[in-house]
């Protein structure tokens, strides 16, 4: 159900008449549990949601000097190609913010961004829990996970006409969360594909980091710490961090295969690992957080529940003796490690690649790697997650920046056999003449007589 259903906003509501009564935390069950928590934290900074002001903005020149020797800087090429394009005329606003909540870009649908400043969603305003309570950057940030927020589920009732979807982003290295990228708007911010959407994004945007050489060692500098009275936001001025140069790629020799393919493949050089379901589930999960995962999260994506570590282990231990097979056939060894549950060296990981294509504009090359979707059979939670995401992604950009016979080509995916919004933008950017254009039409015909 979606966080802008009629349901979950009548408990919000209920909620915050609770709160004007000066009542306690007792009227806040029917909340979800994500906002349920971060109200109780935003309790903690700010008792009064009427009287919420996001920490004023840093000015001009010491916005520009601190998000130009931010980290983020290097990812805003792939945030601008991904989402802020895309976002136009769309009454969307993408905003990308600092590790402490502190906005540093905010662009978009002009209307919308007008809107917006009405509530101070603008760049170097601070919108961290400690700031203005729940809010999808500040909650993502505070959490670790994506977020989405509507309406009355946010804890400032200045926010209530708006929704978003965040994503942190972290350092490809250490895991390190450096930021957030959120996408704030109507309902449409918040529908079933945002949060996918924004996990493509925000994992393209990570193997750009990783390109231009963060994470290598310890990760960039951090950039900035609390500084506020209210805790959370950088010291004026901004920090004197380096800022990311690129250099090469970081490579490793191993690379897992798991794009069309119910079981997957362990590659090292000439070698070839075939990989059982979980097993590949499990590695895949891995390869795609390389920050690791702790053994509830890691459960929790594999098996549908964070209390099941003891099924966990028992998968790890099946996994060890797979890779320690693999290590005594002479391949170079892969390392399984714990606390937090990582591989060592990290993998590199098909489905990554095609999104980082993607991200540099590259759709023929994206679709010619892209064999299908990420272990298609797979229920588990995690799996399906990193499986929208990439499927989005290329989506995405097919409809929106690809050829026309690029975008034809995908066309001819099974994934895109019922896609009727893909039909219909084919037939926007085929030539009038084109021999295509019956195809394409007959198509359609089809699957709307099927509609009727």
């Amino acid at each position: 159900m979606s966080p802008a259903s009629r349901t979950f906003q009548r408990h919000a509501l209920a909620a915050h008449a609770v709160l004007g009564r000066g009542s306690d935390d007792d009227g806040l069950d029917g909340l979800r549990p994500v906002v349920h928590d971060s109200w109780l934290r935003s309790l903690g900074f700010l008792p009064d949601p009427d009287r919420i002001e996001p920490v004023a903005g840093l000015g001009a020149a010491e916005l520009d000097a601190y998000r130009s020797a931010h980290p983020l800087a290097g990812i805003m090429p792939v945030i601008d190609r991904l989402l802020v394009r895309p976002a136009r005329d769309t009454g969307l606003v993408v905003a990308v913010g600092d590790e402490f909540g502190r906005l540093l870009w905010v662009e978009g649908d002009s209307s919308a961004l007008r809107r917006a400043e009405g509530m101070a969603f603008v760049p170097g305003a601070d919108w961290s829990e400690r700031s203005v309570g729940t809010s999808a950057p500040g909650t993502a940030l505070a959490t670790g996970e994506g977020v989405q927020v509507s309406g009355a589920e946010h804890f400032s009732r200045q926010a209530h006409r708006w929704s978003c979807t965040a994503v942190p982003v972290r350092c490809p290295g250490t895991g390190r969360i450096l930021g957030v990228v959120d996408l704030t708007g109507g309902a449409d911010a918040v529908a079933g594909h945002s949060l996918a959407l924004l996990q493509a994004a925000v994992a393209a945007a990570e193997t750009e980091l990783r390109l231009l050489g963060l994470g290598v060692g310890g990760g960039p500098a951090r950039a900035g710490g609390p500084g506020t009275d209210r805790g959370g936001a950088p010291p004026r001025g901004g920090p004197a961090g380096p800022r990311p140069r690129p250099g090469s790629p970081v490579r490793t020799g191993h690379r897992l295969e798991v794009l069309g393919n119910d079981g997957g493949a362990l590659v090292s050089g000439d070698a070839r690992l075939a990989l059982g379901g979980r097993h590949a589930e499990i590695l895949t999960l891995l390869a795609w957080h390389r920050e690791g995962m702790r053994a509830d999260d890691l459960a929790a994506a594999l098996l549908g529940d964070a209390a099941q570590t003891a099924t966990l282990r028992a998968e790890i231990v099946r996994v060890r003796r797979a890779l320690a097979g693999h290590r005594a056939a002479g391949v170079p060894g892969l390392g399984l490690l714990s606390r937090p549950y990582r591989t060592e060296p990290a993998l590199r990981i098909d489905a990554r690649e095609v999104l980082y294509l993607v991200s540099r504009g590259q759709h023929r090359r994206a679709l010619a790697a892209y064999r299908g979707p990420v272990l298609p059979r797979s229920s588990a939670p995690g799996i399906e997650s990193i499986r929208a995401a990439v499927s989005g992604g290329l989506r995405q950009a097919m409809l929106q920046d690809a050829a026309p016979d690029v975008l034809m080509e995908y066309l001819d995916l099974p994934e895109a056999a019922d896609d009727v919004e893909a039909l219909r933008t084919a037939l926007q950017v085929l030539p009038p003449r084109s021999p295509r254009r019956a195809v394409v039409v007959s198509r359609l015909e089809r699957l709307e007589d099927e509609l009727r």
